[in-house]
């Protein structure tokens, strides 16, 4: 049973019992972190560096650099890992200059970098924009010929990858754009059995700014006096206005059933305290929106804070590397009427045990793309994925004169030139 009105005087018992056991006892030190236990734990320090080799293309900047120098916020939304992916690759150990020796080849072209005032990306152009720089590879190089991209990765972090639309039915409708189908996709939407996911994908946690998430961090003895934490829309009334739509009716279940529930502290206002509140607190409500990821999920684990995923067969970032059902609660969407049940049900010692394992550095890096790169953070995940891939399989080289893909499939809109 959901907790529809004000806190019972059992239930605000409860919460001071469970609140003073975790202020003393749920505080993770450094002599407390758990090291992630088997080959995940292995993987998620891994160096990639000798182990591929990555060719990046030399785009007009039309395609790129002019893009960001029209409009600075794309370095600082969470599509931003394009470009960041872009600069890591520059400089990094694995760039080869001589593409008869590369194992990858990277294709440097920002399709999120068009925003509206309010800062959301408009998806009318990228298919456009995606088709002209692949255009532009495939008569300059060979080496997209040859594989139709079977041996070419792009970073599509638009909410439903590549299929370039915010919302799940029209994107859906669209599909992946048909010049990728052979390449590898590397987005931050990942969910099980979608259209929107080829099989091959690697998903990774969307961009948070890593300087500005590490000024915030609060001496690690602070207490954890907070049950659950959440800041963001319950409701999307400009795109969904008859709701129900918006985050699968998710998000508004939790702000309907849990608003007057002493064990949330929930709203829509994003005080400047946000990221220490997420440091104070025991569980961080990671719901879906309009799709099913949100930085909410990098700042919880970094923060220590255990998420609390509620986004079903959601595939989560480097899901080959990080135990997520060893640091994270799965909550199904149909489930969220128990939610407060469901996480004052959890033993203290699992909760401790989650809490070592988010402490681990090594969790905490994989999910942030600092400038410059560091050992073990997100490029190199990224890079340990695609070396993972590798060798590639015989039919990924076509037979002279075969073709696979239709460049001529597609919407009219997508098909106009760029």
């Amino acid at each position: 049973m959901g907790g529809t009105g004000s806190a019972t005087a059992a239930q605000a018992l409860a919460l001071a019992a469970l609140l003073l056991a975790c202020s003393g006892v749920a505080v993770v030190t450094a002599q407390d972190i758990e090291r992630i236990q088997g080959s995940a734990g292995d993987v998620l320090e891994d160096d990639p560096v000798g182990r591929l080799k990555v060719y990046v293309y030399e785009l007009p900047p039309k395609y790129n650099k002019n893009v960001v120098a029209k409009d600075s916020r794309c370095l600082s939304h969470m599509f931003a890992t394009e470009i960041f992916m872009h600069r890591f690759l520059l400089a990094s150990a694995v760039r080869t200059l001589n593409p008869d020796e590369a194992d990858w080849f990277y294709t440097p072209v920002y399709t999120t970098c068009d925003l509206t005032p309010w800062g959301h990306p408009l998806t009318v152009k990228s298919p456009r924009m995606m088709r002209s720089a692949i255009q532009y590879v495939s008569k300059r190089w060979p080496y997209w010929n040859r594989t139709e991209g079977a041996d070419h990765f792009f970073v599509t972090p638009h909410d439903f990858g590549a299929c370039f639309y915010f919302q799940e039915e029209k994107a859906i409708q669209r599909g992946v754009l048909p010049v990728l189908r052979r390449a590898t996709l590397v987005q931050t939407f990942g969910q099980k059995n979608h259209v929107c996911l080829r099989e091959g994908s690697i998903t990774i946690p969307p961009y948070a700014p890593p300087h500005k998430i590490r000024a915030h961090i609060v001496p690690p003895e602070t207490p954890r006096s907070i049950f659950v934490y959440f800041r963001g829309l319950f409701y999307d009334t400009a795109n969904d206005p008859e709701g129900g739509y918006y985050a699968r009716g998710a998000r508004a279940s939790v702000w309907e059933n849990f608003k007057n529930n002493a064990l949330f502290d929930i709203s829509t206002e994003h005080p400047p305290t946000y990221y220490e509140d997420m440091q104070r607190a025991i569980f961080c409500l990671c719901p879906l929106g309009w799709a099913p990821w949100s930085p909410r999920l990098v700042e919880a684990v970094v923060f220590g804070c255990i998420p609390v995923i509620i986004a079903d067969d959601i595939v989560l970032p480097f899901a080959d590397a990080i135990p997520w059902e060893e640091i994270a609660v799965f909550v199904p969407e149909d489930d969220v009427l128990r939610l407060d049940t469901i996480l004052t049900s959890i033993p203290m010692d699992e909760i401790l045990r989650k809490q070592r394992l988010l402490a681990n550095p090594s969790m905490k890096q994989a999910m942030l793309f600092p400038q410059p790169a560091e050992p073990r953070d997100a490029f190199h995940q990224v890079l340990n994925g695609l070396a993972r891939k590798l060798p590639h399989a015989k039919d990924v080289f076509l037979k002279p004169g075969q073709k696979v893909l239709n460049w001529t499939e597609g919407t009219q809109d997508d098909l106009k030139p760029w």
